[in-house]
């Protein structure tokens, strides 16, 4: 079962690196135009800071992950 993890529990290069590594894994799409790496790293640090974004560790898999607000729901994280 995937759990949450408090970004802020994340020490930062960690948090970098996982950031990083979401924002260049194939397959996200940023739409039409070219968006920089440094641009989609502070959106994933907006979303998590705003909490329409969570760090989540699967269990099953030991992998750690960002996700969205949709993502949280249907993997029953959030409320509906």
């Amino acid at each position: 079962m995937p759990v949450v993890v408090p970004w802020k529990d994340i020490p930062a290069e960690t948090l970098d690196n996982l950031i990083e590594e979401f924002v260049t894994r194939d397959g996200t799409d940023y739409g039409e135009q070219e968006t920089s790496l440094v641009s989609r790293v502070e959106q994933v640090r907006r979303r998590l800071r705003d909490g329409s974004a969570a760090v989540v560790f699967d269990e099953a898999t030991e992998t750690v992950s960002v996700m969205n607000g949709e993502q949280l729901r249907e993997a029953g994280l959030t409320d509906p």
